[in-house]
């Protein structure tokens, strides 16, 4: 790797390393801290607002992309992302935290494509290498940002705020410094006929008989978000002697441990379906310890089985995708990806707030657990019944050279 794309890996995984500091520190105190003194269900409104912004900024990322250069892209994006942040220590009221929310996620569906994009740009012999160091470095922001956020759960907002500021202005600061203008492609800054805001990406979220499996992806983020919205409400409520973000240590330095041994082992002896439906059974285990025990053991052991899903689905379903949609339409595959995470994205950090009130003024406790582990349980079914499927798919595309190498450049990456 020569000099030039090193310093650019320093400055994407280094800047991703710094946001997810900073996030792991703000989001699970804000949340515990809102839903004592407001609801589950604000809680829930200010997380969505932020995917509602990365979603919005899919479909101005081109242009701004066109106009300011990648590297320009991931200043402005993280800049706005800094600024909305550091006004959350110095504003109060649900509203007013949605709506800095919406920038937050706005700036960041525009920073973190350009990072992509960087990556993207590398000699693709040099990519796994660089996915690889990216994953890695956002595995550890969130062990570090998780660890922080304990250290800072006790200190004013204002004071939280401030420090999650520095490391955004530090994340913006390092990438722009060392990633060059356009990554290493033609330079496209400039372009006129790319309009500022395009719906062209919903052109993306059909795939010819893949739509069913796209929105089995969409239930996994739903689960996903409903965790990470759920889990410091109940924190909160259930574990107060612990801080709100401690379940995030436990589930980062999981992930770290045991990502690549783990998905190694299921994916030599399964395929992907069954594997996928292994890391959702995980996470029903999980959900039933949290509604069941409620207690800082049970909290433990559904943070040791929930990452399950993190290791084992999201690179299976890659796979998966891989083996189903055919070569020509990967790429729109990719955009629909994109399109169904955010929505389960979105779906999920509100509904674990609606679902967190709803069981406390019902009187059963964990009851929003028990509706996330009847779905979990539900969406692994539906994965176990198309594996068989599955495998004459992998089969009939494996006639294709080309298909079956692109197939094995998917598990390089993960």
């Amino acid at each position: 790797m020569i000099k030039e794309r090193k310093r650019a890996l320093v400055g994407v995984t280094g800047g991703i390393l710094l946001a997810n500091v900073g996030s792991y520190i703000w989001f699970p105190v804000l949340v515990a801290t809102l839903g004592g003194t407001d609801s589950g269900f604000w809680a829930g409104v200010v997380m969505c607002m932020t995917y509602v912004g990365r979603l919005l900024a899919t479909f101005c990322y081109e242009g701004i992309a066109a106009r300011s250069g990648v590297r320009g892209g991931v200043f402005l994006g993280t800049a706005l992302e800094a600024v909305a942040l550091g006004l959350m220590g110095f504003t109060d009221g649900v509203l007013a935290y949605s709506a800095l929310a919406f920038f937050i996620g706005f700036g960041s569906g525009v920073s973190f494509p350009g990072l992509k994009n960087v990556l993207v740009s590398f000699p693709e012999d040099e990519r796994p290498k660089a996915f690889s160091a990216f994953q890695m470095a956002g595995q550890v922001g969130l062990f570090g940002g998780a660890l922080l956020g304990a250290v800072l759960a006790d200190v004013e907002l204002r004071t939280l705020f401030s420090v999650v500021f520095a490391f955004f202005i530090g994340f913006c600061l390092i990438a722009s410094a060392l990633i060059p203008r356009d990554g290493f492609e033609s330079a496209t800054a400039g372009s006129s006929r790319v309009p500022l805001f395009s719906l062209a990406a919903f052109k993306g979220i059909e795939v010819r008989g893949a739509t069913r499996y796209f929105l089995l992806s969409a239930a996994f983020w739903f689960l996903s978000l409903g965790f990470v919205v759920g889990v410091p409400l109940h924190m909160a409520e259930y574990v107060p002697g612990w801080a709100p973000s401690a379940p995030f240590w436990i589930t980062g330095l999981s992930i770290l441990v045991l990502q690549y041994p783990l998905f190694k082992l299921f994916d030599k002896r399964f395929s992907p379906g069954a594997v996928m439906a292994v890391g959702l059974a995980g996470m029903t285990i999980a959900f039933v310890a949290f509604g069941a025990g409620r207690t800082a053991p049970w909290v433990v052991v559904g943070c040791l089985t929930v990452v399950l899903g993190e290791i084992l689905f999201v690179p299976s379903f890659d796979l998966w995708i891989a083996r189903r949609v055919p070569e020509d339409r990967l790429a729109r595959a990719m955009g629909a990806m994109h399109f169904f995470r955010s929505a389960g994205n979105m779906a999920g950090s509100l509904a674990a707030g609606i679902l967190f009130d709803l069981s406390r003024s019902l009187d059963v406790a964990g009851g929003n657990w028990y509706v996330a582990a009847l779905l979990a349980a539900g969406c692994a079914l539906v994965c176990l019944s198309g594996r068989n499927s599955g495998a004459a798919d992998g089969t009939r595309r494996a006639e294709d050279t080309e298909g079956t190498e692109n197939e094995e450049k998917v598990r390089e990456n993960v």
